[in-house]
C-alpha cells in the first residue's frame, strides 16, 4: 500500500542528526530568518541535504500545512512553536525528540515535555531511563548513520578525540581526562572551539576521511548520550576507546569492537596496545564496523522514524 508523503515540520537543533533524519521518505520543513539564530539556520552550508529539506521563512510557516511538529529542544517548546506556529498547528500531532539525558540530577530529574498529547522520543535506552519521563507515551528510535564510502587505515599512530567546545564544556565531556590521557599516549582533537588545545573544527562531510587515518577513536565523556560521532568511528571500521558509562556500555563490547573502563590507567594500557600491534586495531575495527552496520543501519532508523510518525497522525495525538 502506498501512503501519501509525510511533511514533517522542525527545527534545525544538531546539524548531523538532522542529517541522517533527512535520509527518510518524508519531507522536513525548517524554519529560517535573517539572523540564522539557532534553530534558524536553515539547511546551512555544512550538510549535502537532499531535495526533501525545505526553508521556510519564520513568517511564513504560519501559513503552510504540516501533518506533524517535531520539537529538539526547550526553547522549540516553550518559545518557538508560539513565536512561529499558529494555534491550529500548535494542536497538530506533536513529537519531542530529547537528545540527551538530564544535567541536573541524573535520576531525578522530571522531564519538561508532562503533556500527554505530546509523544517523547530518545534517541538511547539511557536517556530513557534516567529522565523521570511523568506518564508520557515514550519510545526510543537509536541512531542510524550512513556508511560514508571511506576505509579505515589507522596509519597515523595517535588516537582522535572529537568533541565540540571540549575547553569550555569541562568535566561532563572529559576536559580533565582527555589532557591526562595525553600526556601519555598521542592524541589529536577536533571539533568546532578546539583551537586552543587541538586542531579546530572538521567539518562533518570531510570528517570520515580526517579520522580513518588514526589508529583509534577515543572518547572521554563521562556523561553524555551516545555521540554520532561514535557511531561513525564504527561505521568506518575504528576501534573505539571511553568510559564503560552511559549508553557506551552497552555499544562497545569490550576487547571486541573496542575498550571501555572505568579505570582510565587502564585504558590508557589498551591505547598503547592499539598503537603497538595495528593488525590488532584493524581486526578490532573490523567488529566494531560489522556492530555498526547492523545496529545503527540508517534504512533500519527512517523506517523506524515513519513508522511513528503515522503511527501518532494515526492516533490523532494532540488533536
Amino acid at each position: 500500500m502506498e501512503y501519501p508523503r509525510l511533511r514533517i515540520f522542525t527545527w534545525h537543533i544538531h546539524g548531523s542528526y538532522l542529517f541522517y533524519l533527512s535520509k527518510g521518505n518524508y519531507d522536513l520543513y525548517i524554519p529560517v530568518n535573517d539572523a540564522r539564530s539557532p534553530g534558524y539556520y536553515g539547511r546551512g552550508e555544512t550538510f549535502p541535504f537532499g531535495q526533501n529539506v525545505y526553508e521556510v521563512p519564520a513568517g511564513e510557516v504560519i501559513n503552510m500545512d504540516f501533518d506533524l511538529i517535531l520539537y529538539q529542544d526547550d526553547e522549540n517548546y516553550i518559545t518557538d512553536q508560539f513565536d512561529i506556529l499558529s494555534v491550529a498547528q500548535q494542536k497538530l500531532p506533536r513529537i519531542y525528540l530529547e537528545h540527551d539525558p538530564p544535567t541536573e540530577h541524573p535520576t531525578n530529574t522530571k522531564h519538561l515535555v508532562n503533556d500527554r498529547e505530546v509523544v517523547l522520543v530518545h534517541v538511547t535506552h539511557f536517556n530513557r531511563l534516567m529522565w523521570d519521563n511523568h506518564d508520557q507515551m515514550t519510545y526510543v528510535i537509536e541512531h542510524g548513520i550512513t556508511d560514508p564510502g571511506v576505509g579505515y587505515s589507522g596509519h597515523f599512530k595517535k588516537g582522535i578525540v572529537v568533541v565540540n567546545h571540549l575547553p569550555d564544556r569541562g568535566r561532563i565531556v572529559g576536559l580533565d581526562i582527555f589532557e591526562e590521557v595525553k600526556e601519555h599516549v598521542p592524541l589529536d582533537l577536533v571539533g568546532m572551539g578546539t583551537e586552543k588545545i587541538g586542531l579546530g573544527e572538521v567539518l562533518h562531510p570531510d570528517l570520515p576521511a580526517f579520522i580513518s587515518q588514526y589508529r583509534f577513536f577515543f572518547n572521554p565523556i563521562r556523561y553524555t548520550s551516545l555521540g554520532l560521532a561514535i557511531c561513525e568511528a564504527m561505521m568506518l571500521g575504528m576501534p573505539v576507546v571511553g568510559l564503560a558509562t552511559t549508553e557506551l556500555a552497552v555499544t562497545i563490547r569490550d576487547g571486541y569492537s573496542g575498550f571501555t573502563d572505568t579505570n582510565i590507567s587502564g585504558l590508557i594500557n589498551k591505547m598503547r596496545y592499539l598503537l603497538d600491534y595495528p593488525d590488532a586495531a584493524a581486526e578490532i575495527g573490523g567488529n566494531a564496523r560489522e556492530v555498526a552496520r547492523t545496529r545503527f543501519n540508517i534504512a533500519r532508523f527512517t523506517e523506524e522514524w515513519e513508522n511513528l510518525f503515522r503511527k501518532v497522525i494515526r492516533m490523532g495525538v494532540g488533536q
